[in-house]
């Protein structure tokens, strides 16, 4: 696989994403337990993808 796009993608893009994922989960949090776990992990990973990839730059 090919991740060339995500290698030069921008810090925050990664953070709007995570920022993205958390209200969504926020939102469904009561409707479904699972997906709501599974959205704030993904708003995890990509908070500290695009945390590496800024301390990367610099």
């Amino acid at each position: 696989m090919n991740f060339s796009s995500i290698k030069n993608s921008n810090p925050i893009y990664f953070y709007f994403v995570s920022i993205i994922s958390f209200i969504l989960a926020n939102l469904i949090r009561d409707k479904s337990i699972g997906f709501y776990y599974f959205l704030l992990v993904i708003g995890l990973v990509f908070f500290v993808l695009g945390f590496m990839k800024r301390l990367k730059t610099k």
